[in-house]
């Protein structure tokens, strides 16, 4: 389980620009970082509670960095740094593979950095090696979550690298990592980005595994937790 130190709640004022935003703690006015340069305009909305995680450096600018959000009822994480850790934390405790015998971060294949590069020894014994590239989600509408929150021509880059590991002998695996719990089922955002959904459904096509797991979300942890439904 990933867990934050030194949690505080605030209540949401406003967001100046991508990467800080106005919030009242104990009453009091305070500049935050936030730690998601996405929209997240259906999550950051006045008068919103929010999870502050206090730095341990004096010396920063901003002591608090935004790590989570209540909207209604459910609690959403924004940290857009947890999801890789989380994703990383879930393969090692072999809840996607049964036999891992390596695992390493941010790894590079043709053009691409991939988030994860895993081997691990299948039913036969024999050794599969793997490629993971990690989303996090946390644009959720009725239930229905999606991804991306804006066009990304950098997650289109990826999925076309993906394919190529397919063709080199490598397992593809495209991760969403949802960052909340009880929700309906995973699309790819077409209104906001149809060339990223149109890459997606051709990549699964090709044999590009395409997964979403949902997160256990509390004010100061997150942990991936069961399969979600995926619809291209």
């Amino acid at each position: 389980m990933m867990k934050y130190r030194n949690i505080t709640e605030g209540k949401f004022i406003s967001r100046p620009n991508r990467f800080i935003a106005n919030v009242l703690i104990d009453g009091v006015p305070v500049t935050v970082h936030v730690k998601n340069t996405g929209r997240c305009r259906e999550l950051l909305v006045p008068g919103a509670q929010v999870y502050l995680e206090k730095s341990d450096n004096p010396g920063r600018r901003t002591q608090y960095d935004l790590v989570a959000v209540l909207k209604g009822e459910r609690l959403v994480n924004m940290d857009s740094q947890i999801p890789n850790a989380a994703a990383c934390e879930w393969i090692s405790s072999g809840a996607f593979k049964d036999d891992v015998t390596l695992l390493k971060r941010e790894v590079t294949f043709g053009n691409s950095r991939f988030d994860i590069y895993l081997e691990y020894r299948d039913e036969a014994g024999e050794t599969r090696k793997a490629f993971v590239e990690v989303k996090g989600v946390t644009l959720e509408d009725d239930g229905v979550v999606r991804f991306p929150d804006a066009p990304t021509e950098r997650g289109i880059k990826h999925i076309h690298e993906l394919t190529e590991c397919l063709k080199e002998g490598y397992e593809a695996y495209l991760l969403f990592v949802v960052q909340m719990k009880d929700v309906k089922y995973f699309e790819p955002d077409r209104a906001i980005h149809r060339d990223f959904a149109d890459a997606l459904r051709e990549a699964s096509e090709l044999g590009v595994q395409v997964l979403a797991y949902d997160c256990e979300v509390t004010g100061n942890s997150m942990e991936i937790r069961d399969p979600v439904e995926v619809r291209l």
